[in-house]
């Protein structure tokens, strides 16, 4: 199905062009038309899928059929995520989605000066993109009153749950009118996301394209075994010998990130970091590098994980396996957006051989193992004897065992 059979506003259709979309993805044929009828939506869609132009096509082209004077402090469509990365990368998507059309977009997010964002709210904004907890606190400045709010959108709606969001959305649920559009989005369909849904959406249609943790079928993964010591140096060969370039790659730690960073530097490989060390500024000059390709490699800690959406990505590094199994998904998801093509390359020691098989369990298949010469993985066997070692009390010397001998003898005397 195409975009130009939905008959939508010219500028909206001229912005598609630009963008280069033609046909739709499956959750976009879903959701555009029940949603441009006002229908409320539970969504159930993966990272990747067209999710962003499911939910503000339909906002955008209801705003056009119905143009209203934004009025000052006011806002028309508000758009809920639970990061400030996410914040900011739907706000550029949503911005080229209305790059014709005379709608203010704003972000906010924690981490910059709220004054910076208080003007443009107080000016009165059509669309609002925020975190929880910023929108709290203009909303405690008097800075934005959200009374004439018409389209209400809740992305990542799991992850707010897991992140313990909940409770301030439902705080300025309070200050919505109830004769609203909801349009609630998932990457997946669990009891307290369906409860949340009963809770905020009215007689809402559900929609989904997604088993629950599937991952794209474009993007291939494999697995190089690797002692964890030698992980450094296996990442720079591939990155050489692969000839491999816009990677993004993931650690579990700051360390461990800062550590790599200092390898590739080494290796004079151009690279830069994106954790929650870094200033809000130097992640968005590190992210805007890489997408402009002035660095070869982005390290991120799991704070990346979502919200990114890079174009023409092929390769996710796992540099550590996800501490949990889901998070998976959630990181090798950066690559294979809308069907481009895209490899999830993971560097597994033994001692997360038993994370990835819990990986392999989530996706319902064994992933490829490569061995690269030179690189050998420490025995299993000889790993759990390790493991048993440290976990055995210390076995006293001999004096120890003569003193230990002697205190019981004198023990025995006494007691008699």
């Amino acid at each position: 199905m195409i975009f130009s059979s939905l008959d939508l506003a010219p500028e909206i259709q001229k912005a598609l062009d630009a963008c280069g979309y033609s046909q739709m993805t499956p959750i976009q044929q879903q959701a555009i038309v029940p949603a441009r009828r006002g229908k409320d939506l539970l969504a159930n869609a993966q990272t990747g899928t067209g999710k962003t132009a499911a939910f503000t096509l339909p906002i955008l082209q209801q705003m056009v059929d119905r143009p209203k004077t934004t009025l000052p402090g006011n806002v028309r469509t508000l758009v809920l995520t639970p990061t400030r990365e996410l914040a900011e990368q739907l706000s550029e998507t949503i911005k080229r989605y209305g790059q014709f059309l005379p709608f203010s977009i704003t972000a906010l997010y924690g981490g910059v000066k709220i004054s910076s964002q208080e003007s443009k709210l107080k000016a009165g904004t059509d669309i609002i993109i925020s975190t929880p907890g910023r929108l709290l606190e203009h909303l405690v400045e008097g800075n934005i009153n959200l009374s004439e709010v018409e389209f209400l959108v809740l992305d990542e709606a799991d992850r707010m749950l897991d992140m313990g969001f909940i409770a301030d959305v439902q705080q300025l649920l309070q200050k919505i009118q109830k004769k609203r559009q909801t349009l609630l989005f998932s990457a997946t369909l669990s009891q307290p996301v369906k409860d949340l849904a009963n809770k905020l959406l009215h007689k809402h249609q559900v929609v989904s394209v997604a088993k629950q943790n599937a991952i794209a079928d474009t993007i291939t993964h494999v697995v190089y075994p690797v002692a964890e010591h030698d992980k450094p140096a296996l990442f720079v060969e591939l990155l050489q010998a692969q000839n491999w370039f816009k990677v993004l790659v993931f650690t579990s730690t700051k360390a461990q990130a800062d550590q790599l960073m200092l390898t590739l530097k080494k290796a004079k490989i151009k690279s830069a970091l994106c954790h929650g060390d870094k200033s809000q500024g130097s992640r968005r000059r590190a992210l805007a590098d890489f997408k402009s390709a002035k660095i070869q490699v982005l390290i991120a800690t799991e704070v990346a994980a979502r919200g990114l959406d890079i174009q023409d990505l092929e390769h996710v590094v796992n540099y550590n396996l996800p501490f949990l199994a889901e998070d998976y998904i959630h990181r090798i998801g950066r690559a294979g957006r809308a069907g481009a093509k895209g490899e999830a390359i993971s560097l597994v020691s033994r001692e997360e051989e038993r994370t990835l098989a819990n990986i392999e369990r989530l996706i319902g298949s064994r992933i490829k193992r490569i061995k690269i010469a030179g690189y050998k993985v420490g025995d299993r066997d000889t790993l759990l004897e390790n493991i048993a070692q440290r976990r055995r009390p210390p076995r006293a010397n001999k004096a120890s065992q003569t003193r230990i001998s002697h205190n019981k003898a004198n023990t025995r005397r006494t007691s008699k």
